[in-house]
Order: C-alpha cells, then sequence, then structure tokens
C-alpha cells in the first residue's frame, strides 16, 4: 500500500522528491535549505506551492518551483481546486517521493500521494491547529483531519518535540519523529560591523535597547501584548521586522501600531532581506505568540547571541531555557510580559550571559545541517 512504513530504504539512484507546502514565504524560509540539501546528495527535487516574489531567489538558485493554488483557505471549494491541480502535477511529474508540508497543503499533498500510488508519502508538521486556542469544534475537525492525514503517511515528522509526542499519543501517528528546525550559525551570528551599520542606517545610536520581533503581522504573533508590555519599558524601543502575507486571515494589525503609543519608539521595518544583521544591531528578542511549532526567528536569535523573550508554550519551551537563555512568560498576558523585558532591558550583564548562553544551545540544538541531514536520512536521501 503506498505511503505505508515510516522508514525510506535509503536510495542508490538518483530519485525525484517533490516538496509540496502552501505559499512562497513558507518554501523560502522553511524548504530552501532542505531543497539544497536533497540536490547535494544528487536527486531531483521540484517545489510546489502558491506562487509568490519570494520564489524569485529560489528560482535564480535553479531550482524548478510549480505553481499551486494558495493552500491556507478552509473553503471546500478552494481546497479542491487545489487538490486537482495537485492531481496533476504528480502524475506529470511521477516522484518517488511526496514530502508534504503544513495542515491544508499537507493533507492535499498526502492525499494527492495516496491516490496516485507515489512509494513513499512523507509529512511534516509545523504546527497542528488543534493545538492552537480556537472553538473546540475547529480543534477537533482538526484532530480528526490529521487522524486521517496520518493513515496515508509513511514517514510522520515535526518540527516540535512535544507535538511528535502529541502524534503518538493521540494515534494520529504511533512512529511520529520530531527532526527540529535549524539556522545557519555562520550567517546568524554576532556581528558588530552589522550592528554599527543598521543602527547608522536606522539613526539609533549604540547606547539605547533595542527590543525586535520578527514574524508575519497576524495577531497570534502576540503584538497587542507586546506593543501594550513596551509601553512599560520607556528606556527601549521596538523594532518589528516583518508584513501580513495575502493570505493572513484575521484583522489588519495597522491600526494597533498606528494607536500604540510608542511613538518614534517603534520602528516597523517592513519585510528585511537582511534579518541576520537587523538581530546583529538588536539586544533582545520578542515572540509573544499565542500558538508556534518550533520558531525559526528564536533560532536565528539564539544564534546571534540575543536573549530571548517567548511564551511559554509548545515550541518556545523547547528552544528557551528559562533563566539561563532567555524568559518565558504565560502566553496573552501583558504584565509578566512587561517585566521580562525590563528585567533585561535594565541588565547589560544578563543580556550578555543570556545571550552567550542561547548560542552555545542554538548551535548544538538548532543547527541547520544537522537538521537536514536528519531529515535526508530519514527520507532515504
Amino acid at each position: 500500500m503506498a505511503g505505508r512504513g515510516n522508514r525510506a530504504a535509503p536510495h542508490s539512484v538518483a530519485v525525484k522528491v517533490l516538496e509540496i507546502i502552501n505559499v512562497d514565504f513558507s518554501l523560502r524560509h522553511f524548504l530552501l535549505p532542505l531543497m539544497r540539501g536533497i540536490r547535494a546528495r544528487g536527486h531531483e527535487v521540484v517545489g510546489a506551492c502558491g506562487n509568490g516574489p519570494l520564489l524569485d531567489a529560489v528560482r535564480a538558485e535553479g531550482f524548478r518551483i510549480e505553481r499551486l493554488p494558495p493552500m491556507r483557505s478552509l473553503s471546500p471549494g478552494e481546497q479542491w481546486t487545489a487538490l486537482r491541480a495537485i492531481l496533476r502535477l504528480i502524475r506529470a511529474e511521477r516522484p518517488d517521493i511526496v514530502h508534504a508540508h503544513m495542515p491544508i497543503a499537507g493533507m492535499l499533498g498526502r492525499l494527492a500521494a495516496r491516490l496516485t500510488s507515489v512509494p513513499l508519502i512523507a509529512y511534516t508538521g509545523h504546527g497542528f491547529l488543534f493545538n492552537q486556542p480556537g472553538p473546540w469544534t475547529r480543534r477537533a475537525a482538526s484532530l480528526a483531519l490529521e487522524w486521517a492525514g496520518g493513515r496515508m503517511t509513511g514517514l510522520f515528522m515535526t518540527v516540535s518535540a512535544e507535538e511528535a509526542a502529541d502524534a503518538r499519543r493521540l494515534g494520529i501517528a504511533r512512529r511520529a519523529v520530531a527532526v527540529g528546525n535549524g539556522r545557519d550559525p555562520a550567517l546568524f551570528r554576532p556581528d558588530a560591523d552589522a550592528r554599527a551599520r543598521i543602527r547608522a542606517e536606522l539613526g539609533v545610536p549604540e547606547e539605547r535597547v533595542v527590543v525586535t520581533a520578527v514574524s508575519r503581522l497576524v495577531r497570534h504573533k502576540g503584538y497587542t501584548e507586546l506593543v501594550a508590555a513596551m509601553r512599560e519599558v520607556p528606556d527601549a524601543e521596538l523594532w518589528v521586522a516583518g508584513e501580513r502575507l495575502p493570505t493572513d486571515r484575521g484583522a489588519d494589525l495597522g491600526p494597533l501600531f498606528a494607536r500604540s503609543g510608542l511613538g518614534e519608539r517603534l520602528r516597523m521595518l517592513g519585510y528585511r532581506a537582511d534579518v541576520a544583521a537587523v538581530l546583529a544591531a538588536s539586544d533582545i528578542f520578542a515572540l509573544p505568540s499565542h500558538f508556534e511549532g518550533l520558531p525559526m526567528s528564536v533560532i536565528e536569535a539564539m544564534l546571534t547571541g540575543l536573549p530571548v523573550v517567548a511564551t511559554d508554550i509548545r515550541g518556545p519551551r523547547e528552544q528557551v531555557v528559562h533563566g539561563e537563555t532567555g524568559l518565558l512568560v504565560p502566553p496573552m498576558t501583558v504584565d509578566p510580559l512587561a517585566d521580562a523585558l525590563r528585567c533585561l532591558a535594565d541588565d547589560p550583564l544578563l543580556r550578555a550571559r543570556m545571550g552567550a548562553a542561547g548560542r552555545v544551545r542554538a548551535v548544538d540544538r538548532f543547527d541547520e545541517a544537522r537538521v537536514v541531514g536528519r531529515t535526508l536520512d530519514l527520507l532515504g536521501l
């Protein structure tokens, strides 16, 4: 039966891997290192996702990216359209492995692969919808879909160790394995030159404490709480690097930032291709999310030597050691977040100590090359 079994046998000849994900942002920031790794091992890799400008850099590296409808909508009509497009793509490409990602794209990709008898169906979960805050009906439906998807999956991976344990405990995938996330320690690192350059570009003096958040501009990243907390940290300013994707749902956060009350202490940087330099110019990283998988931005900040203030939820609590590499606070609260930010803003020695410990931990646990290698080995490549 296609897709069954948990481990792929090593391939002695070149195979074709089809990587399916929802939108260009996800492919560019989550899958590109894995695609490089597949190619480096002598195999063919084709990416497939919703089209967008962030794919230009991926295509410039010589990768072929096929266009699919964006797969972030719960609309049955849009999902049917996407499923048909994936079926056409698989029949045209005839891949040996379909590796799908994200809840909706992951379900549709696995279903299409099952219907076309792809030899190995693999899935990487980047966060379960049933672990997100919301109505119980939506969470129950998500759990049912994940359970159904698990029946079609030969190799079931997650980025979070807690969510791999969830998958095993709930019977979604009895042999689910956590592969983690990673970034390049040579790219994300303390960099005095980048710090001076970015601060000069923005007109920020060296002695000013900078708190930075890097994410999509959506409510569940905790910006309502972060803006309110920063009002209680008057000697620091907030940099926000990121943008809202066209497929993001929920309220636009523009009014929130416009009425933040932070004045010139809030700098909206937009999407930045030089996040490594922006982080090097910062002093504290903040990600008070309501839910996560295993956030790349926290790894990037830790590798850069920044203390991290994050919420005590799945994902960040696997990354941040409270009191050692940063501070964990309850989600959807303001006062503990303000206290944590103020504690770090007022103590440069504490920031330096936690930041140094964070880089050591990140190099040991979240090195991109090791994470990619582990994933490739599980895929049998």
